[in-house]
This record gives structure tokens, C-alpha cells and sequence, in this order.
């Protein structure tokens, strides 16, 4: 595995010899994609009033991804490409902890999620384009090792079945003893299939 993360490190990276005409484009997708991320979420909490709930709650869901994304990175504190020399870093970066890419994470958590709602899902095709190219660019400018992309993706998939199982959870077991009156709670607003919230 280590000898495969190299061999792609060094296939995608730019290391010492970048592309004059790559490296920027690289260096401004590494810094901006999370913004244009962010924009197509506002973007779609304005236009589709009706999601604006499950649009919050994906938010909430990404700042939780975020979190334990940096938690992990800390705990393991795995040095980044440019910490070991194996290329500059072409962008400005801390010298912490590089598994899972928490750029990764956040944004391929927003990609399921949204993938998961019909009403947002070209959206979440958009999204989950956005997430690999900054997963390559941050890769390109020598702050992440590709496991680390794959790692954040691993850490998505786990996020996003939180997010469908919480749901789940509620139908089964919140929803039946509201109806009987036991409990007087709200469903949450971030079910993926809206027919089916109690």
C-alpha cells in the first residue's frame, strides 16, 4: 500500500519540476473549491425553498465531518508530502496530521448527501465532480498523499450512512411511540426520501 501511495504521489504530484500552466490552476482549485462548494449549497437553499431544511442539515452534517476528520488526522499526525520532501508545497499549509484529507471529507459527505435527495441530486453529480478535482489538485500541490483523498472519501461514505440510518432510526423507533403519544418530538428534517418522514 505505502509503495502504491508513492507510485501516485509521484504520478499525480507536480514535485520539483510543476507545469507552468497546471500549477496555478491546480494551487487555485486547492484554495477555492471549498468556497464554490459552499456557494452551490447557499445556491440551493435559495432556489429550492423546500429543501432548505435537508440543505441545513447537510451543512450540519459537514461541519460533523470536518471535525472527526481532523480529529483522526491529529490523532494518527501523518506527515503531509512536502513535511517528508517528497515535493514543495505550493500552496500555504500547517504541517499537521495528512489522513484523511478533511477537504475530501466535507465535500464527497455533501456529494452523497445531496445524491441521496431526487431533488438535489444534479447538484450532487456537481458536487462530487468539485470533490475529486480538488482531491487531485490538493495532491498536485504536494499537501495531501492520494490515500489520504481516499481516505476522506472512506470517511464520507461512513457520514453519509449516519446520515440515512439516523432517519431510519427515527421511523422505527421515535415515530411509532410519537403516535401513541409517548413522545412529543419533531422528525428530523434531513430524511432523504421526505415521503417517508413521520
Amino acid at each position: 500500500m505505502k509503495a502504491l501511495n508513492l507510485a501516485l504521489l509521484q504520478w499525480i504530484a507536480a514535485g520539483y519540476e510543476p507545469s507552468p500552466w497546471l500549477l496555478p490552476v491546480a494551487s487555485a482549485i486547492a484554495l477555492g473549491a471549498a468556497w464554490a462548494g459552499m456557494a452551490l449549497m447557499g445556491w440551493a437553499a435559495w432556489r429550492r425553498p423546500s429543501e432548505r431544511g435537508y440543505v441545513m442539515a447537510t451543512l450540519a452534517f459537514a461541519v460533523a465531518t470536518a471535525v472527526i476528520a481532523h480529529a483522526i488526522a491529529t490523532a494518527l499526525n501523518l506527515p503531509r508530502p512536502f513535511m517528508l520532501g517528497l515535493s514543495p508545497a505550493y500552496i500555504a499549509h500547517g504541517a499537521r496530521g495528512s489522513l484523511p484529507s478533511a477537504h475530501a471529507a466535507v465535500m464527497f459527505t455533501v456529494a452523497l448527501v445531496f445524491l441521496l435527495r431526487p431533488r438535489l441530486r444534479d447538484l450532487g453529480i456537481g458536487v462530487a465532480a468539485l470533490a475529486a478535482i480538488t482531491g487531485w489538485a490538493r495532491v498536485y500541490v504536494g499537501v495531501h498523499f492520494p490515500v489520504d483523498i481516499v481516505a476522506g472519501l472512506l470517511l464520507a461514505v461512513v457520514m453519509a450512512g449516519v446520515f440515512v440510518g439516523v432517519p431510519r432510526l427515527w421511523r422505527r423507533h421515535v415515530a411509532p411511540r410519537i403516535a401513541r403519544g409517548d413522545l412529543r418530538v419533531r422528525a428530523p428534517v434531513f430524511d432523504a426520501d421526505p415521503q417517508r418522514r413521520a
